[in-house]
């Protein structure tokens, strides 16, 4: 691949350098995650390392992070050599890592939340509250201290993860996905948070898979691809394009579709469907909506607005939700979930590991969930294990799950892989009702491109989605319809023609009202 992508500028090799990682690898059976990293995190700046899913980003911050050891090659942290051999002494070094998912207990306090587990270092009283209220202040995070998690949005309690590291006296700072959650004006927030921790001299490690954004944070950016990293640049030298070259190969894909395939054939109605909460407010008010062969209907809304609800009260896993729902004019209301999937729906979950996964299984098992009875995956009433594992062996190869074969466990596999996997076996189950739930989180652009591919090919055979992201541009370019959910319900119907990112964030927030 010819690349025209010029070497790091001289000036980007220059200040104090936090981290340095040099001859890095790790290896698992049969897998190489880790083969020869080298990469300089600066003091002051924010470093972004983006790479295909499976390229060894996530191992490589487990070991920088002290949850698992590398193989190989040493870590310095401001000059000296370090052996981490848990979280404890990565802390301890001054490193703090903010997951994707966030470790929050939603019934406590902020400050209890920030304070638990480090109780030495303040205590639980005054001192811990001012020493909150002092990193809070000295760097832009706008928390209260006595206000419930339950009660915070999803940018709030993402502040409250940077708070905790912080207090915990971490000088650098790991980002896992961050903005994966966010709306756009949450990306924004938390970029200005990111800005001043650098301002004050913090070194901040960005893992993302959304180039544009990469591209408008960072100082520095670091691409992993297989395992070794393959080069360091600086903004200023490349596109997003040359960023997806240099991960993938290929060019930056587009989730817009084509021509519209929308029938006139109604293919999901589901009527005044509501669920009640554990307080006043119901998790889902009154929400009625239809898709129509053919149609892809996007779901926009902050997270816990009532999204997760929708979709397990539409596949059966909510008792408690009344209303009415349909499928090709089948009342669907009283039927299971194993039913409702036996009815032609197709389910891609937003946790999969919890909902998608059996993690201590083989692969070839995991092809078969939810299908075991229907061939491949059956002969009679007896799993055909030979068929399965060739059927995953498909599946590997067509949506280029990154492992040796299908007798590895689903636990080995990167999230994006696990991802890929399980789109793979929904997709094959030739679904009429695709529901998907943030079917690309996680994923690098080439798995978005394939992704992406497979559901514009299915919607022009006459497939209904139901499409729930938190990426506004996927659901704007995949879209045939987008409706915003808000407090769990239904509050604006858009044209993905003519709505903008901004325009929809600002109706999930409310702002727009």
């Amino acid at each position: 691949m010819t690349s025209t992508v010029e070497e790091p500028a001289a000036e980007a090799q220059t200040g104090a350098v936090a981290v340095r990682l040099r001859g890095i690898g790790k290896r698992f059976p049969g897998v190489i995650a880790n083969d020869d990293i080298n990469i300089d995190v600066r003091r002051g700046t924010i470093h972004a390392i983006v790479g295909e899913n499976g390229a060894g980003k996530s191992t490589l911050m487990k070991i920088l992070y002290g949850v698992q050891p590398p193989d190989s090659g040493t870590i310095e942290i401001n000059g000296e050599q370090v052996t981490l051999h848990s979280p404890a002494d990565a802390i301890k070094a001054g490193v703090g890592m903010v997951f994707q998912h966030f470790m929050l207990a939603d019934n406590f306090t902020v400050l209890e939340n920030v304070v638990l587990g480090a109780e030495k270092l303040h205590g639980i009283g005054a001192e811990a509250r001012a020493e909150v209220q002092r990193i809070s202040d000295s760097y832009g995070l706008d928390v209260e201290p006595d206000r419930l998690v339950e009660e915070l949005g999803v940018g709030a309690r993402q502040r409250v993860e940077i708070l905790k590291v912080l207090y915990r006296g971490a000088q650098i700072v790991i980002l896992d996905e961050p903005t994966a959650v966010l709306v756009p004006q949450e990306v924004d927030e938390l970029f200005g948070n990111l800005r001043g921790l650098k301002k004050e001299g913090l070194s901040v490690i960005f893992i993302s898979h959304k180039l544009d954004e990469v591209l408008s944070v960072a100082d520095e950016i670091t691409v992993i691809r297989r395992g070794t990293t393959v080069r360091t640049v600086t903004p200023d030298q490349v596109t997003a394009r040359q960023l997806a070259e240099l991960m993938v190969g290929s060019e930056l894909p587009s989730p817009s579709t084509e021509t519209s395939t929308v029938t006139d054939q109604v293919l999901l109605s589901v009527k005044q469907l509501n669920l009640p909460g554990l307080e006043a407010r119901p998790l889902l008010d009154d929400i009625s909506f239809d898709i129509h062969r053919g149609e892809v209907l996007g779901i926009a809304g902050v997270e816990g607005n009532g999204q997760a609800e929708l979709v397990e009260s539409i596949m059966g896993m909510r008792p408690g939700a009344t209303g009415t729902i349909e499928l090709a004019g089948a009342d669907l209301t009283s039927q299971s979930t194993r039913e409702r999937r036996y009815t032609g729906i197709g389910y891609i979950p937003e946790d999969r590991q919890r909902h998608g996964l059996l993690l201590d299984a083989p692969l070839w098992e995991n092809r078969v969930l939810g299908h075991q009875d229907r061939p491949p995956s059956a002969k009679g009433f007896l799993i055909d294990k030979r068929a399965a594992r060739a059927d995953t062996e498909r599946i590997i190869d067509e949506y280029d799950v990154r492992t040796p074969g299908p007798d590895v466990l689903a636990r080995a596999l990167s999230g994006g892989n696990q991802q890929k996997l399980i789109v793979g076996r929904e997709m094959s189950g030739d679904p009429v009702l695709l529901i998907a739930a943030h079917p690309t989180r996680g994923v690098d652009v080439g798995a978005q491109a394939a992704i992406w591919g497979h559901i514009k090919a299915a919607r022009r055979n006459g497939l209904a989605v139901l499409l729930i992201s938190a990426d506004l541009d996927e659901l704007i370019g995949l879209s045939d319809r987008i409706e915003v959910i808000l407090r769990g319900r239904l509050v604006g119907t858009f044209d993905p023609d003519d709505v903008t990112p901004e325009q929809l964030g600002s109706a999930m927030t409310g702002a727009g009202a």
